[in-house]
């Protein structure tokens, strides 16, 4: 494998999209339904919802807008058309009950925006892409699950609209290890920079340092 990496990487994948200047933090579906073990689509995510929150300490204090995301249907096997017919278990994402609802070991403020989507990625059929270009966004951070799924999903649409994506390792997780691994070697390789945590953390410290105070009190109200 890590030849076949290098290989690959010497034909000029992998290439950093580093950091910007303007970030925010998109931590994806960490909601009870997937963070609960004995769901149907759930798995113990508990070691990455506590990195995730050492994320959101650090955007906070940076004044960076910070979102969660949740899936949620009025009528899931309508709403979620076929894909409802590949995960029976999106037909418990109900609108209003709490399967759909953000972990409440996650730091949630009340000033934080909460994406509802009905499809993997956070910005199909939502205005995210637009709420972080008013908010002169440059560089997206992202958490949550499931990394082959949502995250992967969500990473690419980000490169697509223009966004620089970094991806926190240690706050990803997924159901299936391989398939956590092979997703952040593909967004690695092709849609944006996969970091740790303490790297991550370390950016948003700088933001913090450098950032005039007007910009870290429009970022703090933004929400």
């Amino acid at each position: 494998m890590q030849d076949q990496l290098a290989q690959v990487r010497d034909r000029g994948f992998a290439g950093r999209v580093g950091f910007g200047v303007a970030p925010a933090l998109l931590v994806v579906d960490f909601t009870r339904n997937f963070t609960a073990p004995a769901t149907r689509l759930g798995a113990d995510m508990a070691a990455e919802i506590g990195e995730a929150n050492r994320l959101i300490a650090a955007a906070r204090h940076a004044g960076a807008p910070i979102y969660f995301s949740t899936i949620a249907y009025d009528d899931p096997v309508r709403d979620a058309g076929v894909w409802a017919d590949k995960i029976a278990g999106l037909r418990d994402l109900v609108l209003g009950t709490a399967e759909v609802e953000q972990d409440p070991r996650l730091d949630v403020a009340p000033s934080d925006r909460i994406v509802v989507k009905r499809f993997a990625s956070c910005f199909f059929g939502t205005t995210l892409a637009d709420d972080l270009r008013r908010d002169g966004v440059d560089t997206l951070v992202i958490a949550g699950c499931t990394t082959s799924g949502c995250v992967r999903a969500s990473a690419v649409d980000a490169c697509q609209h223009g966004f620089r994506a970094i991806v926190a390792r240690e706050a990803t997780a997924d159901r299936l290890r391989d398939a956590h691994t092979q997703s952040l070697i593909d967004i690695d390789l092709k849609y944006g920079d996969v970091l740790s945590v303490d790297a991550i953390v370390a950016y948003f410290a700088k933001v913090t340092a450098a950032a005039p105070r007007e910009m870290k009190t429009a970022g703090a109200k933004s929400g």
